[in-house]
């Protein structure tokens, strides 16, 4: 493990990202991340530390973690995944891409347990060779997803019986979700453990990787998920 000295807690690592922001006297670009992370992640006794999305040294940064959260965020650029990009794709961030990515592969080669979140998900999909869906309303998929801006929406997903997934949240849960995006094609490896009503995957599972496509740091019952990485972290498999 990561910790030392008599703190035998794992460290998670979680991904942040560059976003302009205005407080007191500064208003400038920072390195974000929402609080309720850090809290999930405190509340099953792991220590959160916060990955400043930096270009390089991804290896470096995963030799000293226990697992990896890849955050929720803008859409991936889908020249990653070979596709051009439609109207309705924003906020592509290449630089944060890149370095994600590297980290995920950094993972894959340390075997380290990886928990991706709504982009976090599309992302390690993209990383294994899937594709995404760029706007899930022109699929006739339903509001919920993404009912208005600024705002997160509510349904219930299913899950697949004796799935990861499954073990942890039961046979349904009630999750909230921000995203206009979703799975297309499976990346290689993994396979999908849970749905929504309308058909999109919500949860994607490999060893040592699992992927849900809504935000269980908004969630309630979230810490499930969070404490079922921290216990993988400890024992050195995402089973």
């Amino acid at each position: 493990m990561a910790s030392s000295g008599s703190d035998q807690r794992p460290v998670i690592g979680i991904t942040t990202y560059v976003e302009r922001a205005a407080y007191g006297v500064w208003d400038n670009d920072c390195a974000l991340l929402p609080r309720e992370y850090i809290d999930e992640v405190a509340a099953a006794d792991a220590v959160p530390v916060l990955i400043a999305p930096l270009g390089g040294g991804a290896a470096s940064i995963v030799e000293r973690i226990d697992a990896l959260v890849l955050s929720g965020g803008s859409d991936v650029d889908p020249a990653r995944y070979g596709h051009e990009r439609q109207p309705q794709t924003v906020g592509i961030r290449p630089e944060r891409d890149e370095f994600e990515l590297e980290l995920f592969a950094a993972a894959r080669v340390r075997r380290i347990p990886v928990l991706g979140i709504c982009r976090g998900l599309q992302l390690l999909n993209v990383a294994l060779g899937g594709t995404l869906h760029q706007h899930l309303p022109d699929l006739g998929r339903h509001r919920n997803h993404l009912p208005d801006p600024g705002v997160f929406g509510t349904h219930t997903v299913r899950t697949e019986p004796g799935s990861a997934v499954e073990s942890i949240t039961g046979p349904s849960v009630t999750v909230h979700c921000h995203h206009h995006q979703g799975i297309a094609e499976l990346g290689s490896g993994l396979r999908a453990t849970a749905w929504a009503e309308d058909g999109t995957i919500e949860a994607v599972e490999a060893q040592s990787v699992l992927g849900v496509q809504w935000h269980p740091e908004q969630t309630s019952g979230a810490v499930g998920l969070f404490a079922a990485l921290a216990r993988h972290a400890t024992n050195g498999s995402a089973g």
